[in-house]
């Protein structure tokens, strides 16, 4: 009887210490979660943009230059100033991968404004001719088909500056769209980190627990067989 008085006077103080491992393990959980959480905000924090990195941005001002080009020298600048801008954009997918459907979108439009810019070139060279064919039509006295040529090249540019002023129009909403897909594709990356680390904290959690409970449960002492006493006794 005395030795297991002292057997279980020896268990009590080993069970009041595992239950202070298990209260610090758990304590510790939650401190990872907590850690994991603090990371997940550092990394939303930085997958933001810096001010100074506007990709959406390249491509209007492509299209501005190219819309108040109106040599074919200029119209090459334009085109020209496009062609860099595409191979610093590609340097750019390799330095800020985070990025890359941003900078491919920006990419996709630069690369248009370079076919645009060679249609506009076509386009000025059209109306160059048109306008040797009035001039010529005025010394030659014809007014009648000076006149409709004049008004087939004011139809002509009116349309062109409209066209023009629909791709910076395009290029602007692209950007808005781009931003609203990053802004969503960052949200959707943060939560999925913040769950992953939420559910290995839980995970760790009940794997602790359980450890606890089976030690608890080894160390209660078995009840005596029936008739053990009497035996003794007889």
């Amino acid at each position: 009887m005395e030795s297991s008085g002292i057997t279980g006077g020896a268990g009590a103080p080993q069970r009041q210490d595992y239950a202070a491992s298990v209260q610090r393990e758990t304590k510790s959980v939650y401190e990872m979660m907590r850690d994991a959480k603090e990371q997940a905000e550092a990394r939303r924090d930085q997958l933001k943009l810096p001010k100074n990195t506007r990709y959406g941005d390249t491509p209007m001002m492509a299209y501005a230059k190219l819309a108040r080009a109106r040599t074919p020298g200029e119209i090459t600048a334009a085109s020209g100033y496009a062609r860099r801008k595409i191979v610093q954009l590609q340097s750019a997918l390799r330095s800020d991968p985070d990025n890359k459907e941003r900078i491919q979108a920006a990419i996709r439009q630069l690369q248009k404004a370079v076919r645009r810019a060679g249609k506009k070139q076509r386009d000025i060279q059209g109306e160059k001719l048109a306008e040797s064919r009035r001039k010529k039509a005025l010394e030659e006295k014809n007014r009648r088909k000076a006149a409709q040529l004049r008004q087939e090249l004011t139809r002509t540019r009116a349309l062109r500056s409209i066209r023009e002023s629909g791709y910076i129009r395009e290029a602007e909403m692209d950007n808005r769209t781009q931003e609203h897909l990053s802004a969503a594709r960052l949200e959707l990356r943060t939560q999925l980190q913040e769950l992953t680390a939420a559910t290995a904290g839980v995970s760790a959690a009940a794997h602790q627990y359980a450890a606890a409970q089976a030690v608890t449960a080894a160390e209660v002492p078995a009840a005596p067989e029936a008739g053990a006493g009497l035996d003794l006794l007889a």
